[in-house]
This record gives C-alpha cells, sequence and structure tokens, in this order.
C-alpha cells in the first residue's frame, strides 16, 4: 500500500518551510550598466530593522564575474531606479532626508541623489514637490530629464509647494476628475499629473565649504493634466537634445491610447513620431546616433481578436515606419538597438520561456539567443562586446548574467550576487497534455522532496493571471516552493488566452475566459494525476486576479478538487467591468453588458453559484481598484448565503497584490491552513495574527 506525503512539515532549516525566513530572504530586481561598460548596479529587498516592509538598497556587481558583489548604499529609506551618468556617478532616487536639510516634521519625497565615481557620500541633486519619479540620462552628454507631480497651473516648484499646501491646510482631499480614468492598480489620479522636466547637466561635487549648485527645472510638458499627464515611457537621445516619450490620448468615448511624441529639450516643441489610431505605441528607445526609434506597436483588440504585438523601426526625421518582426508570431516587448545600431534586440514568451531575441534593424527573421530563463532588465555594452540580463525561471531566483551580442543556444552562468538562491525543496518538471480540440498545453510541475510511486504528493493546480502571460519565471509572490516544503506537488499550465504558444492560442480563449481556458486546464490537470508521484485523489485550485476568475469558473464547473483559494478574483462580470480602472479595455473584448450581454452570460461565474459545492477561501485587498473590492464582497455573500464553506482574508490596505510582509507572511499562513483543513482532513488552525 503506498504512503501518502503532505501532512507532515518540512525541516525548518528550509527558508521555504519557515516564513519567516522566506519574507527575509534577499530579492534582486533592477539592472544599470555603467557607460564604460566596467560596472554593474543591482536592486536588492531585504527587511528593514522592524520587519515590517522591504527595503531596497543599490549592490555593485562585476561585469567579468571575478569580484564579489559589494553594498553602495545604505539609506534609511531604501534606493531605486540607478542609472549611470557618462562621468561613471551612479544616479539614483530616494527618499532619505538630506543631512544638509532643515528638519521640517515632513516625511521626505523622493529626490535624485547621485553617488560619485570615487565613492565618497550620496548627496542629493534634484527635488520637486511632488517628488522625482524617475530619471533619464543623455548617454553622450550626460543631460539629464526627470519625471515628477505637478499641480495643474504651478507655474514652479515653489508655486507647486504653495498650492500643495493650500489645500492641505483647508483639509481638502476632494478630486474633480473631467476625464476618464480616475484611477490606476492601487492610484487615485490627480489633482496632480507627472510631468517632464528638464535638469540639464547635473552640477559637480561642491568643494569643501561650499554649497551645492542649485538645480532649476524646466518643465518641458506645461500642458499635461489629468488624468494622465505626461507620465508614460519615455528616453532621452544620446546628445540629450530630444526626449521621445509615450503620450496617452482619447481614442473615442471614455478609452485611451498611447501614441510617441518628440519633445526639443532646448525649445520645448512637441512633434507627434508615431499616432496609429488601430494601436497602442509604447516602450520607445533611441539608436546610438539617435536617428532612428524602436517602438512596440500593439494591435488594439476588439470583440473578434485579441491583441498583437510587433516591433517599429521609426525614422526620427521623417516619422516613416518599418515592421521589423512582421510574420513573428510571438509578441516582442523591451526592444532596443545594439551598439552599432544595426541590430535590434528584444524579448518574448515563446513556449513557457521569456527569451532574447535578435533582429536585424532593416527587418528580418528574429533569432532566439538563449535556451532556458526568463530575462530581463536588457543592458547593451556600449562598446559592443556584451549584454547583461537578469536571469530567472522557476527553479532561479533573478540573478545578473552576462550574454554574448552574436551567440544564440546560451545559458551563462550567473554572475557574483547579492541574493543567492537557497536550495529548493524539490525538483522542476515539464508536462505536456492535449486538449480536446488537439492542442498541446504546456505546464510546469514542482514536484516536493520524496514524491515518488510509493509517497505520491497531493496536487495543488495554480493558475496565473494576466490573461495574456505564462508561467515562465521566479515568483516571490507565487512561489510554488513554499507549497512543496509542505509536500505539495504544484501545477503550473499555460492554457489558452496565455501567450508564448502564438496568436492562435491566445485566439482560442478569447472573449470565452470559461471554454477553452477551463478544459485546457482540466487536461493539464488530467495529466498530472496520470504520474504516479501525483495522488489525484487530494487535489485543490488556485489562483490570483485571471487566476482566480479561473478559480471561481472551476468551483462553478466541478466538484474534483478539495479545496478552493480565489485571490483578487473576477466574479460578477458584469459589475466587475463597469468598476475596474480599465473598463474600456474589457469592453473591447466583451463587449457592453447592456448591448452585447451575452459573453457575459456565457463566462460570468456568479451566474452558476448554485453549483458551488467546494469549500472556498476568498482574499481581496481594498486598495485593489485593477479588480474593485466589490468583486470580493459579493462573492463572500453568494457564498455565505448558499451555505458554501468558506472563509475570506481581507487586507485594508493592499491592492492586486500584498506588498507587506507581514500581510504576505499572513497570506501564505492562511492558504496553508486551509489547505491542511480540507485537503488533508486536519482540524482548521487559524493563523495567530488574523
Amino acid at each position: 500500500m503506498s504512503e501518502p506525503i503532505g501532512a507532515e512539515t518540512a525541516a525548518p532549516a528550509d527558508p521555504f518551510a519557515d516564513l519567516a525566513a522566506f519574507v527575509a530572504l534577499p530579492r534582486v530586481g533592477g539592472l544599470a550598466l555603467s557607460p564604460d561598460g566596467r560596472r554593474l548596479a543591482v536592486g536588492v529587498q531585504t527587511l528593514d530593522a522592524d520587519g515590517k516592509k522591504w527595503q531596497s538598497a543599490l549592490w555593485e556587481v562585476d561585469p567579468q564575474g571575478r569580484r564579489p558583489a559589494r553594498r553602495l548604499t545604505r539609506g534609511a529609506s531604501g534606493e531605486a531606479a540607478p542609472v549611470w551618468a557618462p562621468d561613471g556617478s551612479l544616479l539614483f532616487t530616494s527618499a532619505r532626508p538630506d543631512p544638509a536639510a532643515k528638519a521640517d516634521g515632513e516625511e521626505p519625497k523622493p529626490a535624485l541623489w547621485v553617488l560619485p565615481a570615487d565613492g565618497g557620500e550620496a548627496r542629493p541633486v534634484v527635488t520637486h514637490p511632488g517628488g522625482v519619479g524617475g530619471v533619464a540620462v543623455a548617454a553622450d552628454s550626460g543631460e539629464v530629464v526627470v519625471t515628477a507631480s505637478a499641480v495643474p497651473g504651478a507655474a514652479d516648484a515653489e508655486d507647486d509647494a504653495a498650492r500643495r499646501k493650500r489645500r492641505a491646510d483647508a483639509g481638502v482631499t476632494a478630486v474633480l476628475h473631467e476625464a476618464y480614468p480616475v484611477r490606476h492598480w492601487d492610484s487615485d489620479l490627480g489633482p496632480a499629473t507627472p510631468h517632464v522636466f528638464w535638469a540639464g547637466v547635473l552640477p559637480a561635487d561642491p568643494a569643501a565649504g561650499e554649497q551645492p549648485a542649485e538645480v532649476v527645472l524646466r518643465d518641458l510638458t506645461p500642458g499635461a493634466v489629468p488624468p494622465d499627464g505626461a507620465g508614460g515611457d519615455l528616453d532621452l537621445s544620446p546628445d540629450g537634445r530630444t526626449v521621445v516619450r509615450v503620450e496617452s490620448v482619447p481614442d473615442g468615448r471614455a478609452a485611451r491610447r498611447q501614441r510617441l511624441v518628440l519633445l526639443d529639450t532646448a525649445g520645448g516643441d512637441t512633434r507627434v513620431l508615431v499616432d496609429d489610431p488601430q494601436a497602442d505605441v509604447y516602450a520607445p528607445r533611441f539608436s546610438p546616433d539617435g536617428r532612428a526609434v524602436v517602438c512596440v506597436r500593439e494591435s488594439l483588440s476588439s470583440w473578434e481578436e485579441p491583441p498583437d504585438h510587433t516591433l517599429l523601426h521609426v525614422d526620427v526625421a521623417t516619422g516613416e515606419t518599418r515592421d521589423l518582426t512582421a510574420g513573428f508570431d510571438r509578441w516582442p516587448s523591451a526592444p532596443q538597438f545594439a551598439a552599432d545600431g544595426t541590430t535590434v534586440y528584444f524579448l518574448a514568451d515563446d513556449g513557457a520561456r521569456h527569451a532574447l531575441f535578435r533582429v536585424p534593424a532593416t527587418g528580418g527573421d528574429p533569432v532566439r539567443m538563449t535556451t532556458d530563463g526568463a530575462y530581463s532588465d536588457l543592458q547593451v555594452a556600449r562598446d559592443g562586446s556584451a549584454l547583461y540580463a537578469l536571469r530567472s525561471a522557476y527553479d532561479e531566483p533573478p540573478t545578473p548574467v552576462r550574454l554574448d551580442p552574436e551567440a544564440t543556444g546560451q545559458h551563462p552562468a550567473p554572475l557574483p550576487s547579492p541574493g543567492g538562491a537557497p536550495a529548493l525543496p524539490g525538483t522542476l518538471h515539464e508536462v505536456e497534455a492535449t486538449a480536446a480540440d488537439g492542442t498541446p498545453v504546456h505546464s510546469w510541475l514542482v514536484l516536493p522532496e520524496g514524491a515518488s510511486a510509493d509517497r505520491p504528493a497531493p496536487l495543488l493546480l495554480w493558475v496565473h493571471g494576466g490573461p495574456l502571460m505564462s508561467w515562465n519565471s521566479w515568483s516571490w509572490r507565487w512561489c510554488p516552493w513554499v507549497m512543496a516544503a509542505r509536500g505539495y506537488a504544484v501545477l503550473l499550465p499555460d492554457p489558452a488566452l496565455s501567450q508564448g504558444y502564438g496568436q492562435d492560442f491566445v485566439r482560442r480563449g478569447w472573449g470565452e475566459w470559461g471554454g477553452a481556458p477551463y478544459t485546457d486546464l482540466m487536461a493539464a490537470v488530467d495529466a498530472a494525476v496520470a504520474r504516479p508521484d501525483v495522488d489525484g485523489s487530494r487535489t485543490a485550485a488556485m489562483g490570483g486576479s485571471f487566476g482566480g476568475y479561473m478559480a471561481n469558473w472551476i468551483a462553478t464547473q466541478t466538484d474534483r478538487f478539495a479545496a478552493i483559494v480565489t485571490h483578487a478574483s473576477l466574479w460578477d462580470l458584469d459589475s466587475f467591468v463597469g468598476t475596474t480602472d480599465m473598463a474600456s479595455y474589457w469592453e473591447k473584448e466583451w463587449g457592453d453588458p447592456v448591448h452585447r450581454p451575452e459573453r457575459y452570460e456565457r463566462n460570468s461565474p456568479h451566474r452558476a453559484a448554485d453549483a458551488i459545492r467546494t469549500p472556498v477561501l476568498v482574499i481581496h485587498g481594498d486598495r485593489d481598484y485593477r479588480v474593485p473590492i466589490g468583486e470580493a464582497l459579493r462573492l463572500w455573500y453568494d457564498l455565505q448565503k448558499r451555505g458554501v464553506p468558506s472563509r475570506f482574508l481581507y487586507f485594508p490596505d493592499e491592492n492586486h497584490w500584498v506588498l507587506h510582509p507581514g500581510n504576505h507572511r499572513v497570506w501564505y499562513e492562511t492558504v496553508l491552513a486551509f489547505l491542511a483543513e480540507h485537503v488533508h482532513g486536519e482540524q482548521w488552525r487559524r493563523p495567530e495574527l488574523v
């Protein structure tokens, strides 16, 4: 007789088994290469002294992989957005207090700081009453632009500060909106809105005893107004003369799309570069000579068709565009030019990987350069000698790597990093299933240590969000190894709508979330439980966002699972589409719920609530504007009034994700307790702090 595993507790030495140790693991994110190619900066998040929030510091990594990583910053408020200036100094944003400023009792706003090339003390160089949000540096001239939120009508920073004070002194928190949208993710839009400011070449370090020179910002976008302002992605030409940025413009009633505009940094003149009524255009990057821009073109979705993506090469002088990846059945992203401008590198999901590709700047067939893993934060050495990126996978947290600009089939060794990879409590496998229509469905399967035919592991189906994404990279937020440390096998499938498998694969689920995505998931589960090392009699399903929708849908369609966990989930599609922060996006796929209700009627889980028999754990944050809290409240009420065994984990101060370490830990504790109760039949143990 086989002996099941999963109820026993893993050894405390395993950081994935000890949630306190798990949330304290260093987390690497962000990468910046110095102009001379000799220094790499990465951000590393660790717990602060109180253990109540994650705090980011900047570390230096040796691009040659010879020296160990060393810490560069130690601000109590953390540091972010590193970028190198041509003189070798490191710029970053931080809300740390200025040691030379008089304390006024207010919390410091993020400012732009500089760490000199020869080390020494960092000092603030650019401040704004609204805080500095982002920075771009001209690769050749060293001139700087920043983004900061400004109050409408403010003539300068002094006037901006005065207007903010008058509003605060009057006790006014109200915002008058005149255009849609009014919220984004977890932020209320207005009354201040992002502007782009010219800072020029930053002053050198002052001599001993001298006061630093003041940087006077010049507003390049004085006409920016809510809701979007001038907050889109931007890039600064190598000579510092031109900014290319993403501008949001109306697209019919209550809808918006993105185009590219050019700003002359000297005179402030604006010229539209790319304006496509049928697409969003974004992620612009200048060529090394400043004569061209490469960007992403994403076709606007419709009732019939999902979006599609390609790369555009744009002539800066004429605005003439050229499609670089025509016929490429993947979705390119994050493009940038090679050092000599003849090649464009980009990233794209491809077969459960997020791979690095290259394509000639004249267009052609893209060439995949990497084998396994998910790449991000691509950096191109200016001498053309190397590429750098962060690589992760489901068995590898993000770590810096060095790549050959020409080679294919690469899987380079990691560079010495401050965020070492702990030993994993299991193994990673790939599982292929076949859907009812014959389409292959890919899944990752995490198996716990000891899983075998003699000791099969209970299965946890984990459905990804999006839905236009795929499981391919490490996630601290959705970490299957925490579950594996408790003996669970975790199945991570890519059903219809997942990207990386071609346009037809996305199209299979477009507008019919309860159709092929559901049957693909069941096919993936069938393939997993057919394995002798997986226990098909003890299973649960969970997911967040779109994955939460699918968890709800699964609960209405089958009783095969012992428990359902649904996080930030869509329940009543009719109400969701009008209250989310981007309603017009969803209406393109589903239609107006009044005039075209058929997709809502076929796919909204709440219409089949009477069928639910499986215990459900509902989780939601009140600051979630993408999937508003009303979805969870309605779901919770519908479960309770039908007598479905259920619990509701509510976070008053979290958004679509769970971002505070204490809440992060409680999330896992509650989910694990719920699974233990219903999958293993253990007595319910309420987590101590909730």
